[in-house]
């Protein structure tokens, strides 16, 4: 395993540590050409393991460079975090000829929380910067946290990203559902209907979103497990994720 720091990489004003990726790369002779960027959950308050190394070690053994990225959580607030997941982006694709991976396979990966910031990461873009190269080519939700207004919104997680209730504004700048457009990367995105922590609505949301934009994804929705599943090998979500890839990526 390797560390990247991302200090510097884009302008993000932070006084905070620096933040940083944690590489793990494919043997020479073993490697696709694609690099996947991993966003731990945590509420955006802290990064749970489980949803960042597993992800990693699963995806490196069938060829793909794979980078957790150690983003900013609270108190720091929004758009800290975007900046930093657009900066992993930016990192990665600067250094992808050393790397051994193709500028135009890169994508972004993340569960609940970290899902959210993929998914705003997909999204937005964009809007941050039209001189750099930040967009990623594809994303990968796991239940992730979508909304940040209705009924199925994660409150702590809002709240976390903003620093306290969101403005309508913000509630609009920040929701990847009201932000998806046909050039919105295709995605792969499974929840399960028995999450309690954060409801399947949000994927089904962002499903919807992309339908209406004209983007592809594939969509799976499980009956049964808990929030926080992580590499759960019950229904095989990785085979499938992994048969996804090989498609959009050939």
């Amino acid at each position: 395993m390797q560390t990247f720091s991302l200090s510097g990489t884009l302008p993000t004003g932070t006084t905070g540590p620096a933040p940083a990726m944690q590489a793990w790369l494919p043997n020479e002779a073993d490697r696709n050409g694609a690099a996947i960027i991993i966003f731990p959950g945590g509420g955006y308050a802290k990064h749970a393991e489980h949803e960042g190394k597993g992800y990693a070690e699963y995806f490196v053994a069938r060829g793909y460079a794979c980078f957790v990225a150690i983003y900013r959580v609270t108190p720091d607030v929004h758009p800290a975090m975007l900046e930093d997941a657009l900066a992993a982006v930016y990192a990665v694709r600067s250094r992808a000829a050393e790397l051994g991976i193709d500028p135009d396979k890169i994508g972004v990966m993340g569960s609940s929380a970290g899902g959210h910031l993929a998914a705003h990461c997909l999204t937005a873009s964009g809007t941050y910067s039209a001189d750099l190269p930040l967009a990623p080519n594809f994303g990968i939700l796991c239940y992730p946290v979508i909304s940040m207004l209705g009924e199925h919104r994660h409150t702590g997680s809002a709240h976390n990203l903003h620093g306290g209730e969101p403005t309508p504004e913000q509630v609009a700048a920040t929701s990847p559902e009201l932000l998806a457009s046909p050039q919105t990367p295709p995605c792969f995105i499974w929840h399960t209907r028995e999450d309690q922590g954060v409801p399947s609505m949000n994927s089904l949301l962002f499903a919807q979103a992309l339908e209406r934009a004209g983007v592809s994804y594939e969509l799976h929705i499980y009956k049964e497990g808990p929030h926080g599943l992580g590499l759960n090998t019950e229904y095989d979500w990785g085979g499938a994720c992994t048969k996804w890839l090989g498609k959009i990526l050939a």
